[in-house]
């Protein structure tokens, strides 16, 4: 049976849990073990696709089509370990399960209540579809004495009992606030957080304490004495430089070593963190740099873009060069003369969204990558415009647009109402309900031969995660392709268009699918690892 380590977090929210969860899976995976991570989330929405990027930011999609907390993104990162829809829960799963059972029957005529049905919805949940693995990672979302997170801390508490202290442990992430004016850190927050911890039945095992200056043993002693923690479970964890430097930096204040020791643990192999120096290093020395422009509609929360951040920062690892990313809303680029921010780009990428609202300004930007030979990347909605931008002004067709903006002479991107997956052919309305009628997940496409994706992929057939809901009309294909934009890529009945590129261009490519979702530090895409090779070539013209 897996040992379980369960992460919640107290004080603030946006400490890093996520990220404390990820790198501590990384860590234990380096020593040898097998690990899985989990996310609980107290939320009413059943999962985040419908939910605003300003709410929650960045919905992310796992292979097998599941729309899921940012935070998995993190996990699969640093572990490398697929996510899948038993990985991520929320209230609204829990209580939409609760009532179908009852509606059926299934309680037996019970009074359905929060204790102990709600509870063991979620331990149910937590323990099922484990695997063979060693530590199975079980982060809380909010902070300790949120209401909503009630139900979720007392089934934990209750898992704590249940699995006994060798299979389970409590690790709390808090803030030690410093207070400039007084020149002091203040370790009060994080006592007070512990109290109400330990006010519903859970006594944390190691403190994980977030700040911006070193902890000094006073403070340390202080932090064990009242949260009744030893000294050496009080791990440090001031802001890192970059992501990737995170789990090193845990490793030096012992986070790992602590786990294994309240685990009862002996004479496990030291870590090998090898790849994880080899990365540090990469971002920290670097041969160059390079500026990406992102033309997005959410860039006020970057959040909404947090793989997508993440995997040009790989492209940028894979060929040694630091990527600084230019965030620009698009909606300027609607006004007179608005290109003055992308003089002196080196690559620009057109990332995904829906709706009308700033459309036409990422289409002028598509235009300007087109014309000016600079490096385009487009993603979902960004491959949707590339391709509307080169019917209005390559192929004569200056009414082309989406029916997502309303009716249209030229669809050239409409709803998808049916595709298939696997041996199933599945089927969408333009009536049904908005959460999980995308296409979604991890879908086969096949590249054609000679093509630029081709060779940068180095197969003529690939699986990416895909999250939309409308397409380009395959009617279009010949007539765009006679005006210089090729197909390059589509689904195995060819009825699907996956990817596009231009020709007569050093680097354009759009793209249906999200291939930031499958990046990883260690493993960076090769679609954005080729693109930062354009945009490092590009830097040498300028």
């Amino acid at each position: 049976m897996p040992r379980y380590i369960f992460i919640t977090g107290g004080v603030v929210s946006s400490l890093g849990k996520g990220l404390a969860s990820a790198a501590l899976g990384a860590l234990l995976q380096a020593r040898g073990y097998k690990v899985r991570l989990r996310k609980l989330d107290p939320y009413l929405n059943v999962d985040p696709g419908t939910m605003s990027p300003y709410q929650h930011g960045e919905v992310y999609v796992t292979d097998d089509g599941a729309e899921t907390d940012l935070d998995l993104g993190h996990y699969e990162r640093f572990t490398g370990v697929a996510a899948a829809q038993s990985d991520n829960i929320t209230t609204g799963r829990i209580y939409s399960t609760i009532i179908e059972r009852e509606r059926r029957g299934d309680y037996l005529g019970a009074t359905v209540q929060v204790i102990p049905h709600v509870t063991d919805a979620i331990k149910e949940f937590v323990l099922s579809d484990a695997g063979d693995v060693d530590f199975v990672l079980c982060e809380v979302g909010g902070t300790v004495g949120d209401i909503e997170g009630l139900p979720f801390f007392e089934s934990l508490r209750q898992l704590g009992q249940e699995l006994g202290r060798d299979q389970a442990i409590f690790l709390h992430v808090t803030l030690l606030p410093y207070i400039k004016v007084a020149g002091e850190m203040k370790t009060k927050p994080t006592q007070h957080s512990v109290k109400e911890l330990r006010s519903i039945g859970i006594q944390p095992d190691i403190l994980l304490c977030r700040c911006e200056q070193p902890l000094d043993p006073g403070d340390r002693r202080k932090i064990a004495l009242f949260c009744n923690v030893p000294e050496s479970a009080v791990i440090e964890g001031q802001d890192a430089s970059s992501l990737y430097d995170v789990p090193l930096e845990y490793h030096s204040q012992g986070l790992d070593s602590e786990v294994l020791k309240r685990f009862r643990i002996e004479g496990a192999p030291e870590p090998d963190l090898s790849r994880w120096e080899a990365i540090s290093r990469t971002i920290h020395e670097p041969d160059g740099e390079v500026t990406i422009g992102v033309v997005g509609k959410y860039t006020g929360l970057l959040d909404a873009y947090k793989s997508l951040n993440e995997a040009l920062t790989h492209g940028g690892i894979a060929n040694n060069v630091k990527v600084k990313l230019k965030w620009l809303d698009s909606a300027q680029f609607e006004s007179p003369d608005p290109f003055a921010p992308l003089e002196n780009v080196h690559g620009i990428l057109v990332p995904g969204g829906f709706g009308e609202r700033g459309a036409e300004g990422k289409i002028a930007a598509v235009r300007f990558a087109r014309e000016r030979k600079i490096p385009y990347f487009g993603i979902c909605f960004g491959m949707q415009l590339a391709v509307i931008e080169a019917a209005r002004n390559l192929a004569g067709l200056p009414k082309a647009s989406s029916s997502e903006f309303g009716p249209t002479e030229e669809p050239l991107i409409g709803l998808l109402t049916e595709w298939t997956r696997g041996n199933a052919v599945e089927r969408r309305g333009s009536d049904d309900d908005m959460g999980g009628t995308m296409r979604l997940g991890a879908y086969k496409a096949a590249l054609k031969e000679g093509s630029r994706v081709h060779g940068v992929y180095g197969s003529a057939v690939i699986e990416e995660r895909h999250r939309h809901r409308y397409e380009v009309n395959i009617a279009y294909r010949d007539r765009l392709e006679a005006a210089g934009l090729t197909f390059s890529g589509l689904s195995p009945d060819g009825v699907l268009p996956e990817i596009v590129e231009l020709e007569d261009h050093p680097w354009f490519i759009g793209v249906q699918f999200h291939p930031e979702l499958k990046s990883r530090p260690f493993e960076p895409h090769p679609l954005f690892a080729s693109f930062i090779r354009a945009a490092v070539e590009q830097s040498r013209l300028v």
